[in-house]
C-alpha cells in the first residue's frame, strides 16, 4: 500500500519506547527523589508538595555547595531517658497530711485552666469517685489558695498533696525547698510535675500608654505587675526579647496582678501594667491606653501545670496516674457545649463570680490534650518544651536576683512517667495537637500594613565574606596543623534563641531582617549588597524551621543590606551592622 511505514520505521519506534521504558526504570531506582509528603493532608502536607515540585533554595555561596542532608528535616527527638533514673530518691518517712477517707487535697488557684478537674470531679468538694488503675477508689477535695505564697507553705506543710503554679514559678518556689548548690533539704517535699493543664491564651497582658508603641518605648519607664509572677515573667520575657534590660525600666510591684491594673489605672505617671483578664481589657478600652501585646498573641509562654510532693507521689502512684487520666478526659467532655456550660456553674460557685463571668474566662486558657502534653514533655525539639521553659525561667529570675541557688535540672522536676504511659492506649495517642496555628503566607509589606510591631530582636551571626551559609567552614593554622571549625561555632544558640522567640510567640508574624556593614559602599551596587542580606535572612529563617518544624508562613524575610545602620551615629561600626533583626506582629485578629 502507497505511503505505509517501512520495516525501519518500526524498528526505530520500538528503540524509543525501550529507551523511555529503561529510563522510567533508571529514575524509579536509581534518581534522587523528592520528600515524601506528609499523609493526613493539612499544611505540612500542602509545604511538603510546594517544596517537591520547586527547586531548593541555592545555599551557601553557590547552588550545590552543600551535600544532600540525609537525615532529612528533624521534627521530633524524644527524650530516651526515663524518669525514675533522674529523679531525686525520696528519703526519710512520708510527712504530709494522711488522707481521710482515701481523699487527696488538690490546691488550685481562680484560673480557667483547672476547669476540667474541677468538672471532672463534679465541683470543689470530695464527693465523686475516682477511678485509679486496678480499680480502687480515691476522693478529691479542691482547695481554693489564690495566693501562690501561701499555697507553697501549705504544700511544704503537707497541708495539701498537690500544687499549682506555671512553670515559670516552680523554680521560685525551689528557693526554700534547697541550698545553694541545688540540692533538697528535704527530698520529701520536692515538686514532681506530671501534667500541664494548659497555656494562657489571652488572659495575661501588657497595657500600656498610647505613646507606647513597642517595647522598646518602655526604656525608662515605670511598670507596675506583681512581684515573682506569672506577669513578672511575662514582663521579663517580652523586655529582653525586645532588647531591653530589667534594669532600664523602674519597677513598681503589688501584691497581685489585680492590684497592678488599679495602680495603672489611678497613676498617669505608670507607662504599663502587667496584668490579668478581665482587668487588662477594661483598661484597654479606656481612653489614653492600648494593648502592647497578650498571651493570645504569645500564646506558648505560661504553662498552667500542677505538681504532687515526692512522697505523696511515691506512696500513691495510682493516684497520680488517675488524676492525669481523668483531667484528660474531661478535656474531651469540655467540647459538649453541655458539659462546658455545666463547668462554668461549678466554677462559679467555687470561684463564687458570676458564672457569665466564668462562662467567659474559657477563651483566657487553652486546655492542653494529651498530645500537645507529649509535645511539652518528651519532644526534645519542641521550641516551647518544658526544658526550654524550666532554663528560662531561671536564666530570667537570677538575672534579677530573685533565685540565688545553683539551677535545678529540669529532669529534677519534670516526670512524664504517665504521659508516656498513656500514649501507648489507641484513646490518647490518636488525638493531635489543636494548638497549631495555621498562617497564610503573606509579604513583608502586607505584615506591616496590617499590624503593628511589638518588638525588635537584634542577633548576630558572623557570616564569611559574601556567604549566607550559617555553618560555614573555615581551616586555621593551630600550631603546624590545619584545623577545620565554623567561622562562628555561636550559631547555634542565636538559632536556638530565636526558634524559641518564634515558637513563644506563636500567634504572631515575624519578619526576619538581613543587615549588612557598609565597607564595600561606592565600590559595589547596592542592590548586590541587599540581595546578600536578603540570602543571610532567609538562611536564618531556614535555620529555624529546620530545627524545630516551624511553619514557614510564620515568618517573612527581607534584605536591608546597609541602609539602617544599628547605630547610626556610629555607621561605620561594621561588627554591630552585619546583624539580623527579628521583628513580631500579632496575627491575632487574622
Amino acid at each position: 500500500m502507497a505511503g505505509q511505514p517501512k520495516a525501519p520505521f518500526y524498528i526505530a519506534i520500538a528503540l524509543v519506547i525501550a529507551g523511555l521504558v529503561a529510563f522510567a526504570v533508571w529514575r524509579d531506582r536509581f534518581a534522587p527523589k523528592p520528600p515524601p509528603v506528609p499523609a493526613g493532608g493539612g499544611p505540612a502536607a500542602k509545604d511538603a508538595a510546594k517544596d517537591a515540585a520547586q527547586p531548593a533554595p541555592a545555599g551557601g555561596e553557590a547552588a550545590g555547595a552543600e551535600a544532600p542532608d540525609a537525615a532529612g528535616v528533624t521534627t521530633l527527638k524524644e527524650y530516651k531517658f526515663k524518669p525514675a533514673e533522674r529523679l531525686p530518691e525520696v528519703k526519710g518517712i512520708s510527712a504530709y497530711k494522711a488522707l481521710e477517707n482515701d481523699t487527696l487535697r488538690f490546691a488550685l488557684n481562680v484560673w480557667a485552666g483547672w476547669g476540667p478537674i474541677i468538672l471532672a470531679n463534679e465541683g470543689f468538694k470530695a464527693g465523686k469517685a475516682w477511678k485509679a488503675p486496678g480499680g480502687k477508689d480515691f476522693k478529691v477535695e479542691l482547695i481554693l489558695i489564690d495566693n501562690p505564697v501561701a499555697m507553697r507553705d501549705a504544700y511544704a506543710a503537707g497541708e495539701v498533696h498537690i500544687g499549682w503554679g506555671t512553670l515559670d514559678m516552680v523554680p521560685l518556689f525551689l528557693e526554700g525547698f534547697v541550698d545553694a548548690t541545688g540540692k533538697p533539704r528535704d527530698s520529701r517535699v520536692m515538686p514532681r510535675v506530671y501534667q500541664q493543664v494548659d497555656w494562657s491564651n489571652g488572659g495575661d497582658g501588657i497595657v500600656v500608654r498610647e505613646a507606647v508603641k513597642t517595647v522598646s518605648d518602655l526604656r525608662g519607664k515605670q511598670v507596675v505587675l506583681a512581684q515573682n509572677s506569672p506577669s513578672h515573667y511575662f514582663a521579663l520575657n517580652v523586655l529582653i526579647a525586645g532588647g531591653v534590660q530589667p534594669s532600664e525600666v523602674t519597677w513598681r510591684y503589688t501584691d497581685d496582678a489585680f492590684q497592678a491594673a488599679a495602680a495603672f489605672n489611678s497613676e498617669k505617671g505608670i507607662s504599663a501594667a502587667v496584668s490579668w483578664a478581665p482587668d487588662i481589657y477594661s483598661l484597654e478600652k479606656v481612653k489614653g491606653n492600648r494593648m502592647l501585646v497578650t498571651t493570645a498573641t504569645a500564646n506558648k509562654l505560661i504553662a498552667d501545670v500542677w505538681f504532687a510532693r515526692a512522697d505523696f507521689a511515691k506512696d500513691h502512684p495510682g493516684i497520680i496516674e488517675g488524676l492525669v487520666r481523668g483531667i484528660f478526659d474531661a478535656m474531651e467532655d469540655m467540647k459538649d457545649p453541655a458539659k462546658k456550660q455545666r463547668c462554668a456553674k461549678l466554677m462559679s460557685e467555687g470561684y463564687n463570680i458570676p458564672e457569665t463571668d466564668t462562662m467567659n474566662m474559657f477563651g483566657d486558657a487553652h486546655n492542653t490534650n494529651w498530645a500537645e502534653n507529649y509535645q511539652f514533655f518528651l519532644n526534645a525539639n519542641n521550641p516551647t518544651n518544658f526544658e526550654r521553659v524550666w532554663r528560662q525561667a531561671y536564666y530570667l529570675y537570677k538575672r534579677i536576683g530573685s533565685i540565688r541557688h545553683q539551677p535545678v535540672p529540669f529532669d529534677q522536676v519534670m516526670d512524664f512517667t504517665y504521659i508516656d504511659k498513656l500514649g501507648k492506649e489507641p484513646k490518647y495517642a490518636s488525638q493531635k495537637d489543636e494548638y497549631e496555628v495555621s498562617l497564610a503566607p503573606k509579604t513583608v509589606g502586607e505584615i506591616r500594613g496590617e499590624s503593628e510591631e511589638i518588638l525588635t530582636n537584634t542577633v548576630v551571626i558572623h557570616f564569611f565574606p559574601n556567604s549566607w551559609d550559617l555553618y560555614k567552614k573555615v581551616t586555621k593554622k593551630v600550631g603546624d596543623k590545619d584545623v577545620e571549625e565554623h567561622y562562628d561555632p555561636n550559631v547555634d544558640a542565636v538559632i536556638e534563641g530565636v526558634g524559641r522567640l518564634v515558637g513563644q510567640f506563636g500567634l504572631s508574624r515575624v519578619i526576619i531582617e538581613g543587615h549588612t556593614d557598609s565597607s564595600m559602599r561606592g565600590q559595589v551596587s547596592p542592590s548586590l549588597v541587599k540581595e546578600l542580606a536578603m540570602n543571610r535572612a532567609s538562611s536564618v529563617k531556614e535555620g529555624i524551621v529546620k530545627k524545630f518544624n516551624l511553619s514557614p508562613n510564620q515568618l517573612a524575610v527581607e534584605g536591608i543590606g546597609w541602609d539602617r545602620p544599628a547605630d547610626p551615629t556610629d555607621p561605620l561600626n561594621h561588627a554591630k551592622n552585619r546583624r539580623v533583626e527579628v521583628k513580631v506582629y500579632s496575627a491575632e485578629k487574622e
